[in-house]
């Protein structure tokens, strides 16, 4: 059987970059059991050398082949334990990983379901996570990917003299040429930093306060660790042959209309690290957004007032900008009609979006508009 355990944290408002090194927060009674020392071998628990925390949220099925890829690595069982992360306490993912424990109860690594009760989010996820965790090296991966059966060996190999975090590479297989989307998704190989693959000492973790659960959404919160491994001066290796298989999952139409609400979050990245933002995310504010913005402003305003000029110079640079847009995300991808068409409706409806909720970040986070 595996362990379920449940208990409740105390949420913290104190800022991550005001956060005194020894102040962790809130956690259980088993973050406490762990010395904090700097050998990876000194600091296991249980025999335990290494734990891999997983964040799962209403997808039971792709939790399962990811539990099936991480059971099946080169590496002594008895070494290692995978703990997962119930964002959504459901039943179904109780299951699966509550199957998979009694299947692998015999010879297979210590499985440990957390329901989370406190706040929600993949960083908050992952805070429960590494605090429980029994090892000195924490790998984090997420539900839909897909481990390499050397994975966890080779990650460990990487920690050596003053190492303190590594990152391995993602692979996002495509057997045709992409949509727009799928282009998108499959950057996520080209990162340079992702905790769907990385590696991380737990005092380090502890001494950077873990995740910053003010990343609600699955964007940024990785960004965000990185910058502070930096601002630490952490060493962290690169380590290709550490691969996770990351399949693109299928997605709706208009997809990307709802990923806009996600760049919120970008105003806290740069608030907290406003000259890595613009070195390593975005060099500039996305001027071309909001003068898209300004045109359709522009020329709703010249047809409210009955201004033919004005409505008829503002459209014309916005339909030119919309044009553009569309031009630039079908350039690598599929030309299909469907594919188009959703190109030239979500288009004209992302600069608006994205706008929007740029300036709700900058307003939340007290930060200019990006």
């Amino acid at each position: 059987m595996s362990k379920i355990l449940a208990f409740t944290r105390k949420p913290s408002n104190v800022n991550q970059n005001e956060r005194p090194s020894h102040d962790i927060g809130a956690t259980s009674n088993l973050v406490e059991r762990q010395a904090q020392e700097p050998e990876v071998e000194s600091r296991a628990t249980d025999g335990i050398l290494i734990s891999i925390v997983v964040p799962t949220c209403g997808r039971p099925q792709l939790l399962s082949r990811c539990l099936a890829a991480l059971i099946l690595q080169h590496f002594d069982s008895s070494r290692f334990e995978i703990i997962v992360v119930d964002d959504e306490r459901n039943p179904k993912t109780c299951e699966v990983t509550n199957n998979w424990a009694n299947h692998t109860a015999c010879n297979g690594p210590a499985i440990t379901y957390i329901p989370s009760q406190g706040r929600h989010g993949l960083a908050a996820a992952r805070n429960l996570g590494w605090k429980a965790a029994r090892g000195g090296i924490i790998a984090f991966t997420e539900d839909d990917a897909v481990a390499r059966s050397d994975w966890l060996q080779r990650g460990l190999d990487a920690f050596h003299g003053d190492v303190q975090a590594a990152r391995g590479r993602i692979v996002m297989p495509l057997k045709r040429k992409p949509t727009d989307y799928e282009l998108d998704a499959k950057s996520l190989e080209h990162a340079e930093f992702t905790v769907a693959n990385c590696f991380c000492r737990k005092s380090t973790l502890e001494k950077l306060g873990g995740f910053d659960e003010r990343f609600r959404r699955a964007w940024r919160e990785d960004a965000d660790l990185y910058f502070r491994l930096l601002g630490i001066k952490a060493r962290v290796a690169y380590v290709p042959s550490a691969v996770i298989v990351h399949p693109i999952r299928p997605a709706v139409w208009g997809v990307s209309l709802a990923q806009q609400r996600k760049v919120l979050f970008d105003a806290l990245l740069f608030r907290k690290h406003p000259e890595l933002y613009r070195k390593k995310i975005r060099a500039e504010p996305l001027w071309d957004y909001y003068l898209t913005v300004l045109a359709l402003l522009a020329f709703l305003f010249g047809l409210v007032a009955d201004i033919s000029m004005i409505a008829t110079v503002a459209g014309s640079i916005w339909i030119a900008l919309t044009l553009r847009l569309s031009m630039m995300r079908l350039r690598h991808t599929v030309k299909t009609p469907a594919h188009i068409g959703e190109m030239l409706v979500t288009s004209a409806l992302i600069p608006p979006l994205a706008v929007f909720w740029r300036l709700v970040g900058a307003f939340r986070f007290r930060v200019p508009p990006m």
